[in-house]
């Protein structure tokens, strides 16, 4: 029990989650053809519930320049079952279930309202951002980078920008 509870309780270190997440990524790709994304799934889900309410998100410019890569989906009729959520499930069971297993889950009370608008805004500018940028750090960058794409070392390198112009605002009016 004392071994298990060792793997378990205690934090991996970073070069075996990397070592991991590189190896799953490269499994991934070997099985199914596509590389580790996550916000084209949540993308997938935010153009079903618009549907849910009458719009056609797919006529909008933006899918034009994209349709090669929603193709398979739109053929599907159904933006909801495809490969991307299948991931974007698997992450959200896989990071609760490990959650669960150290004990980390903790509900915890949102600190003051000013938190709660700069984690909401903080979380509209990212999802706006993976868009403009193909792909949040995963698609983007961390399945970007073994494809030897030259836009994922851009996309590292404003990436640490935007994380220390981030860190500054944040001193700046919540410290």
């Amino acid at each position: 029990m004392k071994p298990i509870k060792k793997w378990l309780k205690k934090p991996w270190p970073y070069w075996l989650g990397g070592i991991l997440l590189g190896l799953l990524n490269i499994i991934l790709l070997a099985t199914s053809g596509i590389s580790w994304q996550i916000t084209s799934g949540f993308l997938l889900w935010g153009i079903g519930i618009l549907q849910w309410f009458g719009l056609d998100p797919f006529c909008w410019e933006y899918f034009n320049h994209f349709q090669y890569y929603y193709e398979p989906v739109i053929k599907n009729q159904n933006v909801f079952i495809n490969q991307y959520t299948i991931l974007n499930m698997g992450v959200i069971v896989g990071s609760l279930s490990a959650t669960l297993l150290a004990s980390q889950f903790k509900w915890k009370k949102i600190k003051s309202k000013k938190q709660f608008i700069f984690a909401l805004l903080g979380g509209i500018m990212m999802g706006y951002g993976t868009r403009l940028a193909v792909g949040c750090n995963i698609g983007a960058f961390f399945s970007g980078i073994p494809s030897f794409s030259l836009h994922a070392w851009f996309f590292g390198v404003f990436t640490i920008l935007g994380a220390w112009v981030g860190i500054k605002i944040l001193i700046r009016f919540l410290v």
